[in-house]
């Protein structure tokens, strides 16, 4: 779908086709005086995580939350 370019006086008009047009994929540039001003473009649908989906494919050490010694934070590891 090909980038519809509109001024601000046609975006109030229009705005419910312009809506239409992101919704289904497409862009829209509203301009000013020939410059862009804004986008309209569609909403990126957040992907639902679903809990424990790959329960078992990771482990933590038992010393996970120990302190790290000196030796590595000087660099000496």
């Amino acid at each position: 779908m090909p980038t519809q370019t509109v001024n601000v006086d046609e975006a109030k008009n229009q705005l419910a086709d312009l809506i239409t047009i992101a919704s289904e994929g497409g862009e829209v540039i509203i301009t000013r005086d020939g410059k862009p001003l804004a986008r309209l473009v569609p909403v990126a649908q957040v992907k639902k995580r679903t809990a424990g989906l790959n329960r078992g494919s990771i482990w933590t050490s038992k010393d996970f939350d120990e302190p790290l010694p000196d030796k590595f934070w000087l660099g000496q590891e």
